[in-house]
């Protein structure tokens, strides 16, 4: 598999030892995403599903 580019939130601080989210575009179009302290841990999800958490999350369907 090819080297992801893995890139953190514009809201991340730039401190090289805070914990960001981080979030790479990956083979077949997933979107791969980890915390930047446990980068071996690394969640995948199609661009649609994550759409729609962010909308549910939105409009405040957090439980």
């Amino acid at each position: 598999m090819p080297e992801l580019e893995w890139q953190k939130s514009s809201y991340s601080s730039g401190d090289p030892s805070s914990d960001c989210l981080e979030v790479a575009h990956g083979p077949g179009g997933h979107l791969r995403f980890r915390e930047s302290e446990d980068p071996g841990t690394v969640l995948l999800t199609t661009p649609a599903r994550w759409a729609a958490l962010l909308r549910l999350v939105g409009a405040g369907a957090t439980h």
